[in-house]
């Protein structure tokens, strides 16, 4: 099994910097890692420029994509087209994975053969609560509509979720077939909630999404670009 690691990055080379160092420490290394990058934004390129040659191909096979419409989901859609893996792993550039990350995603996509998307917690730093997490509802839509996050809280058992949350949202390549992220989002910025009609179509095919709060990256909210 493949696994491809997406990250879409705007005007944050220190987040993504360390991003990319938790990725390097992963107990089981990404096979590639998709860095989406805005056109415009030369301090970005910059900087992958030096770090790919001080890294390739020794410890992270980097591949940078280009993306010259804003918001995240013109990003997320060029990232889904050039993975090459069976498993597209989504973070943030301002998320840091903790070691066994793809190693515990990677189990799970091999024990369930209908599992179609896998979540996990975002330990957000700032909120004393995330850091510890509670016993709650997670990833669940009323049935009123009203969505219910708190991945960024959950304990306990891996379970059956609604819909993932983009930070830390693993997809299997073969559930994802023609689909991308909705275009017609709104703003051109983080466009919150992108990632829930995603997840619902892949429920709407069949496919199982679980939530397992052992599945951690650790999430330092930086600015958002939201219009």
């Amino acid at each position: 099994m493949k696994l491809t690691v997406i990250i879409p990055t705007y005007c944050r080379t220190n987040d993504l910097r360390r991003c990319l160092a938790a990725l390097m420490q992963q107990v089981r290394p990404p096979d590639e890692v998709v860095v989406v990058v805005r056109d415009t934004d030369r301090d970005t390129w910059d900087f992958l420029n030096d770090f790919l040659s001080a890294h390739r191909p020794k410890s992270l096979a980097v591949r940078t994509v280009s993306v010259s419409e804003p918001g995240v989901v013109a990003a997320m859609n060029l990232g889904l087209a050039a993975a090459q893996g069976d498993v597209v792993c989504f973070t943030d550039d301002d998320a840091a994975p903790h070691a066994d990350w793809l190693q515990r995603i990677e189990a799970h996509f091999l024990a369930d053969p209908n599992l179609g998307g896998l979540g996990g917690r975002d330990r957000v730093q700032h909120l004393p609560e995330s850091l510890v997490g509670r016993p709650c509802t997670v990833g669940k839509l009323q049935w009123f509509g009203r969505p219910i996050g708190n991945h960024h809280l959950g304990l306990g058992a891996a379970r059956p979720v609604d819909f993932l949350k983009g930070v830390n949202m693993s997809v299997r390549r073969a559930a994802i077939a023609h689909r991308r992220f909705d275009t017609r989002m709104r703003g051109t910025g983080a466009q919150v909630h992108f990632e829930l009609a995603f997840s619902l179509a892949l429920r709407r095919a069949g496919w199982t999404l679980v939530y397992d709060p052992a599945v951690l990256v650790d999430h330092y909210p930086a600015p958002r670009f939201d219009e």
